[in-house]
């Protein structure tokens, strides 16, 4: 049996829901006897990687794969890298917003997911759910946390393998909004999530698949 530990950020920006926390609360507490355990982080500058860690210590997971939402984003990201730089545009949910600071001082500028990301997508869209691989995760808390997380499978739980999605808005967030802003429902959402989940436990050696970008 395999252990996944699924985190989801509180809503901000001005957001009411964020779906990533609504999607891990949808969460089975396993996937084909692996367990699954869920974790709410806050969207605030080093407390949300604090959170993580401690959890790390209880639930001593094999993966963890962290959630995030990304507004205008039309379907399931799966992130590839995460640098080493926070550069917040708006405020954290703490009032926090570093500009042009490194995440950890003595940290690689990027750190890769080491989850099967290709694989992931694959999964996904076999089953008629839209993914795709990014290249960029941002430089807000999303990035934040994942290369949080990276750094800290890298120099002090090595046995982990980690990495981010992004999800779009839910159809309810943009109702006010641009009607140009893409969304997805819910459903498909956790489906997707829990389709990637399946991909991580199934793939110990991601698969060879196209996913780049020519720019």
């Amino acid at each position: 049996m395999k252990k996944i530990l699924v985190t989801g950020f509180d809503p901000f920006g001005g957001e009411k829901i964020n779906p990533a926390l609504e999607i891990i609360k949808l969460l089975p507490s396993s996937i084909e006897g692996n367990e699954i355990k869920v974790l709410e982080i806050p969207t605030v500058w080093r407390e949300s990687i604090r959170v993580i860690e401690e959890e790390i210590k209880r639930f001593n997971p094999d993966f963890i794969l962290s959630i995030g939402q990304a507004g205008g984003r039309t379907d399931i990201s799966i992130e590839r890298v995460a640098i080493n730089i926070d550069d917040f545009r708006i405020k954290d949910n703490a009032g926090n917003q570093p500009v042009d600071e490194k995440i950890f001082e003595d940290g690689e500028n990027a750190y890769f997911s080491t989850l099967p990301i290709k694989a992931i997508q694959k999964k996904i869209k076999d089953n008629k759910i839209p993914a795709s691989i990014s290249n960029s995760a941002g430089t807000f808390v999303c990035n934040h946390v994942f290369y949080g997380l990276r750094y800290l499978t890298e120099m002090k739980y090595k046995n982990i393998k980690a990495g981010f999605i992004h999800i779009p808005y839910l159809p309810e967030q943009v109702i006010d909004k641009d009607n140009s802003i893409g969304s997805m429902s819910l459903e498909t959402i956790l489906k997707g999530i829990e389709l990637a989940i399946k991909a991580i436990f199934e793939n110990e050696i991601d698969i060879k698949a196209i996913g780049g970008e020519i720019c």
